[in-house]
């Protein structure tokens, strides 16, 4: 079974369609490899801000969770044990997220 075709001309013309899309291609590839390097920028350029709003956060929570438990406590519940370990947990949590995130990343 021959491939070519009885046209010279189509037979060439397939031929430079195919190179011209290979070469498309890689520089598209190129270009993709480009906007990967970019988008990594990018995401680490909000990386060290977005850690410090994690232990912001935290740190609002504690204060909050501390106000809560006082009045807690004051009010004589008998759960306030509970309450004061679920906010210190919660606090604690992002804390260590944030951190093991910026170890984990190298940042």
């Amino acid at each position: 079974m021959k491939m070519r075709s009885k046209n010279p001309r189509a037979w060439y013309a397939l031929m430079l369609t195919l190179a011209a899309s290979a070469a498309s291609m890689k520089a598209w590839a190129q270009d993709g490899a480009a906007g990967i390097q970019e988008a990594d920028s990018q995401v680490r350029s909000y990386f060290e801000p977005g850690t410090n709003l994690m232990y912001a956060i935290g740190a609002v929570l504690g204060l909050v969770g501390a106000v809560k438990v006082f009045q807690k406590w004051n009010a004589g519940d008998q759960d306030t044990g509970k309450v004061a370990a679920a906010w210190f947990g919660s606090c604690i949590f992002l804390v260590v997220v944030a951190t093991v995130l910026q170890s984990f990343f190298g940042l």
